[in-house]
C-alpha cells in the first residue's frame, strides 16, 4: 500500500468518524428529548434539544473539514481541488458558525457572558 493510499485512507475514516458523530448525536439526543419531553417546563426540553443537536453538527462538520483537508492537500494535490477545498471549507465553516450562534446564543469569539436573547 502506497503513502498516499494510507492517507486517503485515514481522510475517509475521519470524514466516516464526522458522520458518525452527526448520527448517533442525532439519536442519542432525540431519545433524550422524547424522554424528557413531557415532563420539563415548556420549552426547555426543546431548547436544550437544539442545543445539544447543533453541538454534535458542529463537531461533526469538524472532521469532516479535517478529513477533506487531509484527502485534499495530500492525495490530490491539484489546484482545481484545492480550489474545491477552499469553497467546501469556507460554507462548512459559515455553517459551524451560525450552527454555534444557533446552540450557544453567541457568537463563538464572544465571552458567555455575552448570550444573544432570543426569547420572542
Amino acid at each position: 500500500m502506497k503513502f498516499t493510499e494510507i492517507i486517503s485512507f485515514a481522510g475517509y475514516a475521519i470524514e466516516a468518524v464526522g458522520v458518525l458523530v452527526i448520527v448517533l448525536g442525532m439519536g442519542i439526543f432525540s431519545v433524550i428529548f422524547i424522554r424528557t419531553y413531557r415532563h420539563s417546563p415548556e420549552g426547555v426540553a426543546y431548547q436544550i434539544y437544539r442545543q445539544q443537536l447543533g453541538r454534535s453538527i458542529i463537531l461533526g462538520l469538524e472532521f469532516l473539514i479535517a478529513g477533506d483537508i487531509i484527502r485534499t492537500v495530500i492525495v490530490a494535490d491539484t489546484l482545481e481541488n484545492i480550489a474545491i477545498l477552499t469553497l467546501i471549507i469556507v460554507i462548512r465553516s459559515f455553517l459551524s458558525v451560525m450552527l454555534h450562534l444557533e446552540a450557544e446564543g453567541r457568537w463563538p469569539w464572544q465571552e458567555e457572558s455575552h448570550r444573544i436573547d432570543r426569547r420572542e
